[in-house]
């Protein structure tokens, strides 16, 4: 055999191609993971996919009640009766009775029922309206959850074991047919609407909440600074003025015939209600519970626990306005850079040499200065840093995500969760809420409604352990649930409001920074 000449190069081995990802091995890899359902489980940012899972079990859930546990009577025939009187054209507040009493709601409660009226038969298809009610208890959980997913403040499991464990809520909503859901509603859509800058459609839909049920009004110290803080007082005096317009439309044919009979029927702050229904106050003699001593006593208490957290809250919505012009004054240079981004990822494969100006956008938009980058960073780590220490203060490994520049080159670089913003407004609306019912002379058992769906946020917010907080939201669940109340019961449900309230003080009374010295640091 020939030897090999020796200036002959040896043969290499070719290298392996690497085969393209299909789209299967692309979501097997991104979507079967442990780090992926450990995700679904705890991190905040998934609520939006978990949502979709909620409402779709919820829709079978509540299907499943409606046809299968009896419906109870309480207030459905006497809202009929009530609704039947002025359709009869009774305008007279003190002439329109029920079984259970005299009508004490404002004319929104009148119209909606009264077409609830025509749609059930004369109140006689009991099934069709509590379809009726289970769809206005999945467009409000729809709502609530919208803002939950833009705070990203508590995990899904906490969301998932809340709203599918309540008995007591589901039973209001599609098995007693009451009006405090369908305040609640039109409150919810008031608040998706102000945290979408909506101003004037969030006060029809609150004046419309109140025009349901007076409840609403709990939520007004909180609203009225977030007005206040936001828009200025001469824009405040604006949407103020178009939730009293609001108010006088609907009350119209009672105030023009016999405006005194309305007020007093519609708006009666000092109506007492009957020991036998309270929840909170089993534990007071007849006597006590009726005393306006008493009533007064708690008033005062309200007005001080509102005038003591206005302080903080209001810095709150400070932080909250502020975070808000901030995204409106970055968001187009953010979008701007990002798009010259991509166009240099695509340019560069063709020639490293051309590159956009450093200046200006494609489409002439300004690009982000060093400054504004470097404050961009700065603020998102702080955001990081925050999200860590929540983990690590409910004992949960933070989840290791890939960010969109390794995952895809022509992916957003610059980017911020402007939506986390909503936790700084959520808080004291929900909070101005909390104080009204800790402090109510009487609570019955639809008034749940009137707070549940804001517990796990108020109590996700506080800094108890994980054992804790699912301790409350389950004694409140207890006390909620036990019919009729007991003076355990009552002394629970006051012991946990108490329990909650200090938390949320204990956290809301520290030094709360103010974002322009952010900027300040960076520097």
């Amino acid at each position: 055999m020939g030897k090999i000449p020796a200036n002959q190069p040896k043969s290499v081995p070719p290298v392996p191609r690497k085969e393209p990802q299909t789209l299967l091995a692309k979501i097997r890899k991104e979507y079967v993971s442990l780090t992926f359902a450990k995700s679904l489980i705890f991190d905040p940012a998934r609520l939006p996919l978990i949502s979709i899972l909620i409402l779709a079990a919820e829709l079978v859930l509540n299907v499943f009640v409606v046809q299968n546990v009896r419906y109870t009577e309480i207030d459905w025939k006497a809202y009929m009766q009530e609704c039947e009187g002025f359709l009869n054209g009774t305008t007279d507040y003190s002439q329109l009775r029920g079984d259970t009493g005299p009508l004490v709601y404002p004319a929104g409660f009148v119209y909606i029922y009264s077409a609830l009226y025509f749609l059930t038969s004369h109140g006689t298809n009991i099934r069709l309206a509590q379809y009726v009610f289970v769809g206005i208890y999945l467009v409000q959980l729809m709502l609530v959850l919208r803002l939950y997913c833009k705070s990203c403040k508590v995990p899904p499991y906490v969301m998932v074991i809340t709203i599918f464990t309540s008995y007591r809520i589901h039973s209001i909503y599609v098995l007693r047919l009451f009006n405090d859901p369908i305040a609640i509603l039109f409150l919810y859509a008031a608040l998706n609407a102000f945290i979408d800058g909506r101003w004037t459609l969030g006060s029809v839909m609150l004046s419309l909440g109140v025009s349901v049920k007076m409840n609403i009004l709990l939520f007004a110290p909180a609203i009225l600074l977030l007005y206040i803080t936001n828009l200025g007082w001469l824009k405040t005096a604006l949407q103020l003025t178009v939730c009293g317009v609001i108010q006088l439309i609907l009350g119209a044919p009672f105030l023009l015939t016999h405006p005194w009979q309305y007020l007093k029927g519609s708006f009666d702050l000092g109506r007492v209600f009957e020991h036998k229904w309270t929840v909170n106050y089993r534990f007071l003699e007849p006597e006590v519970f009726e005393s306006k001593v008493f009533h007064l006593a708690l008033l005062g208490l309200h007005l001080t626990l509102l005038l003591v957290f206005a302080s903080p809250c209001y810095k709150y919505f400070q932080n909250y306005c502020r975070l808000r012009h901030l995204e409106m004054m970055l968001m187009p240079q953010i979008e701007a850079q990002n798009r010259a981004e991509k166009e240099k990822v695509k340019k560069g494969k063709q020639s490293k040499a051309k590159a956009l100006p450093a200046a200006k956008g494609d489409n002439g938009e300004e690009k982000l200065t060093q400054d504004q980058e470097k404050f961009l960073k700065s603020f998102e780590k702080g955001i990081k840093k925050m999200s860590g220490k929540q983990q690590q203060q409910q004992n949960v490994a933070p989840v290791e995500t890939e960010s969109p520049a390794a995952a895809n080159p022509a992916a957003n670089k610059f980017s911020i969760h402007f939506d986390r913003s909503t936790q700084l407004a959520l808080l004291p609306i929900f909070l101005s809420n909390f104080i009204g019912i800790v402090c109510a002379r009487s609570l019955h058992y639809q008034f749940y409604v009137w707070y549940f769906h804001s517990l796990p946020y108020l109590t996700w917010y506080t800094e108890y352990t994980n054992s804790l907080k699912f301790l409350l939201l389950l004694l409140l669940e207890f006390c909620w649930n036990t019919y009729p109340s007991t003076v355990l019961s009552s002394v629970v449900l006051h012991a946990c409001h108490v329990c909650l309230l200090v938390g949320i003080g204990r956290k809301l009374f520290r030094r709360i920074p103010d974002l322009a010295q952010l900027n300040n640091k960076t520097e």
